[in-house]
């Protein structure tokens, strides 16, 4: 059998020597949160690689999609050199890819050279400081990520030669928790599932979704560093699974203007001493909770607006929040409602918050520290939530909404002084540039939108 188990040190090396694994990939995810590192010799690694990590360019975090180095950023730029950073391998991530032949993979941290302080600009850094503001107020973090995806017949080279367009989707109807549709991508699931869980990503559950070919799979919650990592893997066990049985998968936002969107719903509790912390004998519209849970839910409200990028960091984004299309378009609170951007679920040690903002395009450790940045702040500042709104939400008039454009969403984070106490002036200045840079490329585009409307008929 298979270890299932993240690994030790002392069992790799005896995998190792049982000529079982004989790679390990060091990676660390970019602005995006693409997979990027290097790929490491076994032995190597645990002669070396363990203990002093490895380098990489700087301009890492500072490329656009295309992997060019991007001009206008403090962090690394031409006139600096692009010069190293330190990949240190945080050892407790330390796994099987077993997808992949005879390979183990660790997640790295993002080190300055210099000061050997955690790079500020790094998502995974960003998420650690907001672990340690909660642990300075004696809170861990427990969250989950429900993330949701296309699949299609068609490979990813072909796509690429199509243009990605007149691609074979997996199944032809809605097929939201049909077992017949979602049988004939078990292809692909069923392999999905068992390697996640050979991979130290425990699976609960997997479901046909709500567009053609549409599926999501949940993976147990933890605390939210870890449900970061997990979610990492967990996006890149599935294209790469994908990709050797010659089909795909995309984690767009909106992959086809008459298909529902793909999410990443946020699920989130504060623990104290072992027990969640948002239960109480404290009453909110019916709900048995503490004031911890009622300044966290409104403090996550209250900031999220401003740190709408953080959630949507794509133009495509955007796209996802209309009415009736299952993605909230105001920020408002409910009690088990699907059409509120904040889903209050559970009850007891259950008690949780969802949130229904986030797109699947989403970097998990930047939506993560974004969600727990605007709840501690909402305890610390004793924030209240809104009344709980009942009914369709996608019919009230009297609601703040959430962002429609990237621009606009870029616009107020930059301008946010909650974003810059939270995350650090360094922080709020890279990544406005890279919203902005990302915008500039769509402002750029001629697409077949473009042609479709204009060519003949104007």
């Amino acid at each position: 059998m298979p270890d299932r188990r993240l690994l030790e040190l002392e069992q790799l090396a005896e995998t190792v020597r049982q000529d079982e694994i004989d790679t390990v990939i060091l990676g660390f995810t970019d602005l995006y949160g693409r997979l990027v590192g290097k790929r490491f010799d076994a032995d190597f690694f645990l002669d070396s690689g363990a203990r002093d990590g490895t380098h990489g360019c700087n301009y890492l975090l500072t490329v656009d999609m295309e992997m060019e180095p991007v001009p206008g950023y403090a962090f690394a730029n031409w006139q600096a050199g692009y010069g190293d950073f330190h990949l240190v391998p945080d050892l407790a991530t330390l796994r099987r890819a077993s997808w992949l032949d005879r390979t183990a993979l660790v997640l790295c941290d993002v080190v300055d050279d210099s000061s050997h302080e955690l790079v500020a600009e790094a998502p995974r850094s960003i998420l650690r400081r907001q672990v340690e503001a909660a642990a300075q107020r004696q809170y861990t973090a427990q969250g989950a990520s429900e993330l949701e995806f296309f699949v299609f017949e068609t490979g990813y080279r072909e796509a690429a030669q199509r243009g990605y367009r007149d691609l074979t989707a997996a199944g032809w109807y809605i097929e939201d928790y049909h077992m017949l549709q979602g049988a004939r991508v078990e292809k692909l699931i069923g392999p999905l599932r068992r390697h996640l869980r050979d991979s130290g990503v425990p699976v609960e559950n997997s479901k046909g979704e709500w567009g053609h070919g549409q599926h999501e799979l949940n993976i147990r919650y933890a605390e939210v560093l870890e449900m970061a990592d997990r979610h990492c893997v967990y996006k890149q066990c599935a294209k790469e699974l994908a990709d050797q049985m010659g089909m795909s998968v995309t984690f767009m936002a909106k992959p086809a203007g008459d298909q529902a969107g793909s999410s990443c719903h946020l699920h989130l509790s504060l623990w104290q001493d072992g027990a969640n912390a948002f239960p109480g004998d404290g009453r909110m519209d019916g709900i048995a909770c503490s004031d911890a849970f009622r300044w966290f839910l409104g403090g996550w409200i209250a900031h999220a607006a401003e740190v709408m990028p953080f959630y949507a960091p794509t133009v495509n984004s955007y796209k996802r929040y209309l009415p009736a299309s299952w993605a909230p378009t105001a920020l408002a609170w409910s009690f088990d409602n699907r059409t509120a951007g904040f889903r209050v679920v559970g009850s007891g040690p259950s008690l949780r918050i969802e949130c229904r903002v986030p797109g699947a395009d989403c970097n998990p450790y930047l939506a993560f520290a974004a969600a727990l940045a605007s709840g501690l702040d909402g305890i610390a500042n004793r924030i209240e939530p809104p009344p709980m709104f009942r009914g369709d939400v996608y019919a009230a008039r009297d609601l703040d909404m959430v962002p429609t454009t990237l621009r606009d969403a870029t616009d107020r984070f930059e301008a946010s002084e909650f974003a810059r106490r939270a995350f650090g002036d360094r922080v709020v200045d890279h990544y406005t540039h890279f919203f902005r840079v990302e915008q500039q490329a769509y402002d750029r585009a001629v697409t077949d939108w473009d042609r479709k409307r204009y060519f003949e008929r104007i």
